[in-house]
Formats: C-alpha cells, sequence, structure tokens
C-alpha cells in the first residue's frame, strides 16, 4: 500500500527540502535517491552540474548534506527513495520517474512511479509537493507537521 499526501498550503510557491526532512524527522537518511526530471535553483555549481543530468543517485547522507550546505528551491523534480541495499544497476533497468508526463498520482488507487520505490517526494511548478510512501510513518510525520495536506486515494 502506499500512501500519499499533497502540500499545496503550507509551502506556496517553492519547495525546499530542509523543511520537508525535519517534517519526515529525517527519514531521508535510510534510503539511496534517484533525482530525475529536476528543476532547481542550487546557488552551488557543483550541485548545478550534478542535478542538471539526466538523473542523479546520491544517498540519504550525500542529499542531506547537499541540503544542509545549500537549501535551494526545487520547482520541478521527481525524488525517488530506494531501500540502501537495491543497487542504482537494478533501479536503471526501468523508465525514469518523470514529474511532467506523469498522472498516475491522480488515479485509483496511488502508486509510486517506480516499482523497486520505498518513497517519492515530488515537487510541482513550484506550488506543491507530493509525498508518496509505503511507510505510513512518513506520511503520517508530515501530515503531524503540517496537518493542513490533503491526503490521496489509496
Amino acid at each position: 500500500m502506499v500512501y500519499a499526501i499533497i502540500d499545496s498550503k503550507n509551502h506556496k510557491y517553492y519547495t525546499y527540502l530542509s523543511n520537508i526532512f525535519r517534517a519526515i524527522n529525517n527519514a531521508q537518511n535510510h534510503y539511496n535517491w534517484l533525482i530525475t526530471d529536476c528543476e532547481c535553483c542550487p546557488h552551488t555549481p557543483q550541485f548545478e552540474q550534478l542535478l542538471g543530468g539526466k538523473y542523479c543517485w546520491l544517498t540519504g547522507e550525500e542529499l542531506s548534506a547537499m541540503i544542509a550546505e545549500d537549501d535551494f528551491q526545487w520547482i520541478w523534480a521527481v525524488i525517488t527513495g530506494f531501500e540502501k541495499d537495491i543497487p542504482l544497476s537494478d533501479v536503471l533497468k526501468y523508465p525514469l520517474p518523470s514529474a511532467q508526463d506523469y498522472d498516475g498520482y491522480y488515479k485509483h488507487p496511488v502508486h509510486l512511479q517506480h516499482p523497486l520505490a520505498s518513497i517519492e517526494i515530488v515537487p510541482s511548478d513550484s506550488s506543491w509537493t507530493l509525498i508518496l510512501s509505503k511507510n505510513k510513518d512518513i506520511v503520517e510525520d508530515y501530515l503531524t507537521a503540517y496537518p493542513q495536506c490533503q491526503e490521496l486515494m489509496h
């Protein structure tokens, strides 16, 4: 089962991952992350280059360190978390997740885009953010921090 919420009230016009990481009690550190379909505004040239390709693969600790150094605005992206024992080679056997070309978040039941994923964070057009997770606690933690979110059907 996938638990999903849309946050369009608490972070209007921007998505900053530091706020999300605090709300989910830094659960990002338990995953490796595939970042795709990314449009963002890092101030650090190294991060701009890292995120400017077709995809980026980071450990949770690397993603956390990047955001601790430069908590930049995310406009579009699919930030997909995988259990640490799933290698990138297995992840790349499937199509890359898309922020702009995927409508499955609004179909019942809600699914993660990538079949091996455990969590997705989807900033969209600087106006809302989706949080989807197989781990109910992550979504509940986010809802505790930001109770005005809307749950998506599961």
